[in-house]
Parts: C-alpha cells; sequence; structure tokens
C-alpha cells in the first residue's frame, strides 16, 4: 500500500510516519510516496544467516567498522545506483534526522576508504533499515552483523527491513503480516534503547 503525500519531506512528519509503520521513498521524478507493505519483511535476530565465507571474512577483520562517523557518506554511496529513492532531499532530511540522534550509520573501511555501511532510522527499541552498499566483498554483510549484534545489546526488539530481496532472504530476512509489525512496532516504540 502506498500514500501519495505532496508536502516536502519534512523531518517531524518522517518520524510520525516511522512510529505509525509507514516510510518514505521518492519515485522516478522525485515525488514522495508513502508506503506501509503487507506482508513487512523483517530480521529477527536469531535468523540471522552468517554463512561460513562470512564468518571468515569477519574473523579476519578486514574491515573496521564505525558507527556514525559517516552518516551522510553512506547515504550518498547507498543511492549511488540506478534505480534509487534518495534523492538530496532525503539525504538532507535523513542526515538532519542524524544530527538529532534518530538516524544512525554502520560503516566498513579498508585503508581509510568507506567500502561498505547501512544507515536507518532507530525509535525506542525498533531499527527501521534504510538501505545498504558495498564496494569490497562481504562489506555491507559484515555492517549487517555488527549491526545485529548491536541490536541485540542494547535492547531492540524490532529490526525492520520494509521489503524483502532475494539478498536480504539469504541472510535470513522473512515476513509477516502488517498487522503483526504495527503490534510490535507499537510495544518496541514503548521501549526506551540508547543507541
Amino acid at each position: 500500500m502506498s500514500y501519495f503525500i505532496p508536502e516536502a519531506l519534512d523531518p517531524t512528519l518522517v518520524v510520525q510516519a516511522y512510529a505509525q509503520g509507514i516510510f518514505p521513498m521518492a519515485d522516478d521524478e522525485g515525488k514522495i510516496n508513502w508506503y506501509a507493505p503487507d506482508p513487512r519483511a523483517i530480521l529477527e535476530h536469531r535468523n540471522l544467516h552468517i554463512s561460513h565465507s562470512l564468518r571468515a571474512t569477519i574473523r579476519k577483520q578486514i574491515y573496521t567498522i564505525r558507527t556514525d562517523t559517516a552518516f551522510e557518506g553512506v547515504m550518498r554511496c547507498c543511492g549511488q545506483r540506478e534505480d534509487t529513492w534518495i534523492n538530496e532531499e532525503f539525504i538532507k532530511t535523513y542526515t538532519y534526522l542524524h544530527q538529532h540522534g534518530l538516524a544512525h550509520s554502520i560503516e566498513a573501511w579498508q585503508n581509510g576508504k568507506l567500502v561498505g555501511g547501512l544507515y536507518g532510522i532507530a525509535l525506542g527499541g525498533a531499527f527501521m533499515g534504510e538501505s545498504m552498499f558495498s564496494r569490497a566483498r562481504d562489506a555491507s554483510k559484515v555492517c549487517l552483523v555488527a549491526l545485529t549484534e548491536h541490536l541485540q545489546e542494547h535492547g531492540y526488539v524490532l529490526h525492520d527491513t520494509q521489503f524483502t530481496t532475494p539478498h536480504l532472504i539469504t541472510l535470513g530476512v522473512t515476513e509477516i503480516p502488517r498487522r503483526d509489525y504495527e503490534r510490535r512496532l507499537r510495544q518496541a516504540l514503548q521501549l526506551h534503547c540508547n543507541w
């Protein structure tokens, strides 16, 4: 289900939407549409699938993992693909949310270069993943593992990935009915997790 709201991407509106299980994406013309998919894709922490090769990559510590040191850079890298909803308006709004402690990035660095990462919104005990990118083998997957560990350690109970993709399914992402998602979101928003 999608909703079209012609207003600008106001940060307050964005936060209110996420709290109701709705998120924005821009179309090819830059118009902002709001989505509440049914079913909804989530990653249950216990279901995260770490392949043998990914475990080996993590053990070798090929990448330095950082949090919130290059948020805008992660967004821009995520948006550098043929089909993307991440335009300048999104970068401006989500960077503002980052500066106010609501949007976060996990980053993979190698030899001083940003080679992978992901970002999303954290509200209460819920994390809404937005996008990820990789410019080196397994870099985004290593970030996802680091994010999952971080969410578990800090008491987050809902990890929303919005939609499924073949890539996310291999990592353990599943779908639940929107009604169940909204119930779990309400419960998660009652928590006060520190990032």
